[in-house]
């Protein structure tokens, strides 16, 4: 196995593009520059001026002990030198038993080779607090939600690295409480930062996260990199890496195991997230690889009601899973998705390589409006290639819009049986080279003008 987070002020409309006779460019395509770099992402500072250990506040790392006092204390005293060069706790070879704790700004979480972080099995210890603004309620009941074990809110130049160090949520309790419908509240993540800027997560391993593992949400130039993500494939929504509501994320080099999407976009549910309107733009994925047998290796949606453009995904690896790219919207979403560019994707044994789906009729409550239907336009795919796939791709757009200027390129699905066909319903676009023949909808004139 391969080893290996800007406030935004604009309004619920669409982009201006969406409502003209836009033309899309290679240019347009382009995020931030090179798709190919997540140079200027994060921007590094100087050296922290101080530098602690867990053991300077008293920490026990023999598996058994609570640490939850010891980080909560240590942060706490690092905050003083956040306007005086910053801070940096390093986590020593060991296993740091610990419930949830905060971040500060101007701060390095460091765990170096062999220290683990290990998520207490006490609920208590993961505290509730508010819902977030653009979804209403917790994700999966209603009301508050558990805090995340490693926790930020309205951070700025935050490090959380290492030496391939390892936090581990023991998530199979939750997971647990899910199962036996006993869940009281929205299980936590493992790692989520919020209202954050310039922000850098790299060289860990992460593992059995309760919920979705890491969740940068109304942050700024994140980059999430050289990351191993692994939950057991069963784990019910072990999300691997959601941005969310948040601009300039770069996502790279990760491999991610899980019981739901390796990577999801989002941007707030219903009613919610149009009210909140913050969209999620300027995002790479890129060299992602990994398996979910229920979900996909990329997923938009289906929590798109903010807004989502601008996506560039690229180089990915996927294999054994229920779709290896997916787009996810539904009547009541509202929003928009558009822009995304995808290239570049080898699957294997993965069921339908393709797919936009619909009909989920996943709702936070009764007061979502069911005439806000998402719009999507200009959808890239080029250079695909799936290898024993299960079905031709299922392209299901909803009724009442259009998903507009789908276009596709150098698109191969190979192990179909001979009667395997596409299956589309409220799209429209262009094709070349794809194989095999897509559906009429995609057939149309014009593709060079539109979609080189």
């Amino acid at each position: 196995m391969a080893v290996l987070s800007l406030q935004i002020t604009t309004t619920a409309v669409f982009p201006r593009w969406m409502v003209s006779s836009w033309t899309p460019s290679r240019e347009s395509k382009t995020v931030l520059g090179d798709p190919r770099s997540c140079s200027g992402f994060f921007k590094s500072g100087p050296s922290r001026k101080v530098v602690m250990s867990v053991l300077d506040f008293g920490g026990v790392g023999d598996g058994k002990t609570s640490n939850t006092d010891t980080f909560r204390r240590a942060v706490r005293y690092m905050q003083r030198f956040g306007d005086r060069g910053g801070s940096q706790l390093n986590v020593p070879k060991g296993t740091w038993l610990t419930g949830s704790f905060n971040l500060t700004s101007n701060f390095t979480l460091f765990l170096e080779d062999g220290a683990v972080v290990l998520g207490s099995q006490d609920p208590k210890e993961w505290p509730i607090i508010e819902p977030l603004p653009s979804y209403g309620r917790g994700r999966e009941r209603l009301g508050g939600r558990h805090i995340s074990l490693i926790h930020g809110d309205g951070l700025v130049n935050v490090v959380i690295t290492g030496q391939n160090g390892t936090i581990d949520g023991q998530g199979k309790m939750w997971w647990e409480l899910w199962w036996n419908r006993t869940l009281e509240f929205t299980r936590g993540h493992l790692l989520e930062i919020m209202n954050s800027h310039n922000i850098l997560i790299s060289n860990l391993t992460f593992l059995n996260s309760p919920f979705w593992t890491i969740h940068p949400v109304y942050c700024s130039n994140v980059v999430i990199k050289d990351m191993t993500i692994l939950a057991p494939l069963k784990a019910p929504n072990t999300d691997g890496i959601d941005p969310d509501s948040s601009v300039n994320v770069c996502i790279e080099d990760c491999y991610i195991e899980s019981g739901d999407d390796l990577v999801a976009v989002k941007s707030g549910w219903d009613q919610y997230g149009i009210r909140m309107a913050r969209p999620s733009s300027n995002i790479i994925i890129r060299k992602v690889s990994g398996t979910t047998p229920t979900c996909s290796g990329v997923g938009i949606g289906s929590e798109m009601s903010g807004g989502i453009s601008n996506v560039t995904i690229e180089d990915l690896h996927v294999w054994d899973s229920a779709a290896g790219v997916r787009i996810k919207s539904d009547k009541g979403r509202g929003g928009y998705i558009a822009n995304v560019s995808i290239s570049n994707i080898k699957m294997e044994r993965v069921k339908i390589p393709i797919r936009f789906s619909r009909g989920s009729n996943d709702h936070p409550d009764e007061g979502y409006d069911s005439k806000a239907i998402p719009k999507v336009k200009g959808i890239f795919i080029s250079n695909i290639l799936s290898l024993n796939s299960t079905k031709a791709p299922v392209l299901q757009g909803i009724e009442g819009t259009s998903f507009e200027e789908i276009c596709l390129t150098n698109v191969t699905v190979l192990g179909l049986a001979s009667s395997a066909a596409w299956h589309c319903e409220f799209v429209s676009g262009f094709s070349r080279g794809v194989f095999p023949v897509p559906c009429p909808q995609l057939q149309n004139d014009g593709f060079l003008f539109l979609c080189s």
